[in-house]
This record gives C-alpha cells, sequence and structure tokens, in this order.
C-alpha cells in the first residue's frame, strides 16, 4: 500500500493509461447518513475511496497490487457491516 496522500488524478491517470481498468462502487446507509465505498483497479494496482460523512474529507489507499486492493477493499466492506452500515448499492458507478 503506498501513501494516503498520493495524489488522486495521478494515480488515475496511470491506472487508465495501463488499460483494464475495474471500477466498484458501494453505497452504504446508516443512522440517515450516506456513505460510499469505491474500489478502481488496473493491471498496475487498485485505488480504494472511502466517503465517510463524519470525516471533513474522504480518505484514499492506492495499491501496488491490484488483487491486494480488491481483498482490502471486500475487508472494509464486511467491517462497515458489522459496524452498522446497510450496502444500498453495489455495483458500477452510477452516471446521469
Amino acid at each position: 500500500m503506498k501513501d494516503e496522500g498520493t495524489n488522486w488524478a495521478e494515480a488515475t491517470q496511470k491506472m487508465e493509461k495501463s488499460g483494464g481498468v475495474s471500477i466498484r462502487t458501494t453505497i452504504l446507509t446508516k443512522n440517515k447518513m450516506i456513505g460510499l465505498l469505491s474500489l478502481k483497479t488496473a493491471p498496475i494496482g487498485g485505488i480504494i475511496c472511502r466517503y465517510d460523512p463524519r470525516e471533513l474529507k474522504p480518505a484514499m489507499q492506492v495499491y501496488d497490487d491490484p488483487e491486494k486492493a480488491e481483498e482490502w477493499f471486500v475487508k472494509s466492506l464486511k467491517t462497515s457491516q458489522q459496524n452498522g452500515w446497510r450496502i444500498v448499492y453495489d455495483g458500477l458507478p452510477l452516471h446521469g
């Protein structure tokens, strides 16, 4: 895992240039709050982005290995559910 201070735009551009990009978006709810957990992977790595409405800004982790990124995404999702978050959407990003 790389430093969370990595530039999101820079990491995303590198992934898109490498091709084979996959994106998964999960929207969660808890006590009238809406949260987001998103995974973006490519052959060169992965990025997990988490938006928690109780935090000032979103958090991001960049991984060199797309399989590790997916593994941590699944762990984060399970932990969120154990902490009372309910999944209302899990799939491709919504547009429009």
